[in-house]
């Protein structure tokens, strides 16, 4: 499976999870509201991580590559 996949998924369950909460939060809409920025604050900062972990995950297998090809030229 690849990655944008899971990423994908990823965003897709947290969305179908936020709306689910909203739908039936018990809590006044103020309550609710703050409720509701915090949540998308955590899950961009989540996703930031990710992302992060995803890039230097891309920029290890290629430095490993080009670290190799460069050891076969010499």
């Amino acid at each position: 499976m690849s990655t944008g996949k899971i990423v994908a998924g990823v965003l897709a369950g947290l969305a179908v999870g936020v709306t689910v909460g909203i739908l039936f939060a018990p809590d006044k809409g103020s309550e609710t509201r703050r409720k509701i920025v915090k949540k998308g604050h955590d899950s961009i900062d989540g996703i930031k991580e990710k992302l992060h972990d995803i890039a230097d995950e891309i920029s290890n297998k290629f430095g490993k590559k080009a670290a190799a090809e460069e050891t076969e030229e010499a």
